[in-house]
């Protein structure tokens, strides 16, 4: 049961991430690795402000924020500066590792007997007795599934429109008088935001900070996103952010399973990043041999 749980919360949470790393792989075609910088940042802030005796729900707003001047600024530099895409996003990762430094003050700050979103005195009364097991589950879902209907709720507005317009046609849409810098920009500033986010949750679920937390994390994102848009594609009845959300509780427990059986592949807790490399892999593989028989029977 405890496995289960683990399972279904960190990847809710990573499916808050994930949404991310879908407006900018899938909607704006982004290769955007800003995200192993914001994720972090997210849980930096989160440890800071928790540490200082902030209420542990103003660290929601404050990730988000953080990481949408993030994102922002990734586009500034792709955009004004005319640096290429992926340039402007190992240049921004690159700076965020001294600023995440820079919040905390260290590489690792632990959260061990402090209020959190999910334990505090609100959430224990709210959440008691039967439901106490779950109570941080049910949170996650909550705060993740907000996080995805106003996702939803965006992308069908003008600026969202646009947004996905930039994505499959930039053309047409500078043809419209608009500015597509200006889009891309918006959408990378949602985008990490909402991994900022994740980022936030995750340090908080947790009960720590570490600044090598947000290693591997768009590679996680990408198998989320990819499961999700591809794998899960025939389930017309899920919305393509709940496919997405979907994706990454599975890639969530392929890889506790991996873990499970680690021992009996002589495999240790140090090679989980290899494991995850190898999932991403065959999750590609799985996802290349998909769409080569849909063109077939096409």
């Amino acid at each position: 049961m405890a496995l289960l749980l683990s399972v279904f919360e960190q990847g809710l949470i990573y499916g808050v991430m994930a949404l991310g790393v879908y407006i900018t792989y899938k909607i704006l075609d982004f290769p955007d690795l800003t995200v192993d910088g914001s994720f972090p940042m997210g849980a930096a802030i989160a440890a800071v402000m928790i540490s200082g005796g902030a209420h542990p729900l103003l660290t929601l707003p404050a990730s988000f924020g953080a990481g949408v001047l993030a994102g922002a600024l990734t586009g500034v530099i792709h955009v004004t500066c005319k640096v290429r895409d992926l340039l402007s996003g190992i240049i921004m990762m690159t700076a965020l590792y001294t600023v995440n430094l820079r919040i905390t003050g260290k590489a690792n700050v632990p959260l061990y007997n402090k209020n959190t979103v999910f334990e505090n005195k609100a959430a224990e009364s709210l959440f008691g007795g039967a439901l106490a097991p779950f109570r941080t589950l049910i949170l996650i879902a909550v705060i993740a599934f907000g996080a995805k209907y106003l996702l939803d709720w965006y992308l069908g507005t003008h600026s969202g429109y646009l947004l996905r317009a930039v994505g499959d046609n930039s053309t047409f849409v500078t043809s419209m008088g608009v500015d597509k810098g200006k889009v891309k920009i918006i959408g990378l500033a949602i985008s990490n935001g909402l991994v900022a986010l994740g980022g936030c949750l995750f340090a908080q679920q947790q009960r720590f900070f570490d600044i090598s937390m947000g290693t591997g994390t768009v590679v996680i994102g990408l198998a989320s996103v990819i499961i999700g848009t591809s794998l899960l594609k025939k389930l017309t009845l899920f919305h393509v952010t709940t496919s997405v959300m979907a994706g990454s509780i599975l890639y969530k427990a392929c890889v506790a399973f991996a873990l499970r059986y680690m021992k009996a592949l002589n495999l240790q807790s140090k090679d989980l990043k290899l494991v995850t490399s190898v999932l991403f892999l065959l999750i590609l593989l799985m996802a290349q041999e998909r769409r080569k028989k849909v063109k077939a029977n096409a």
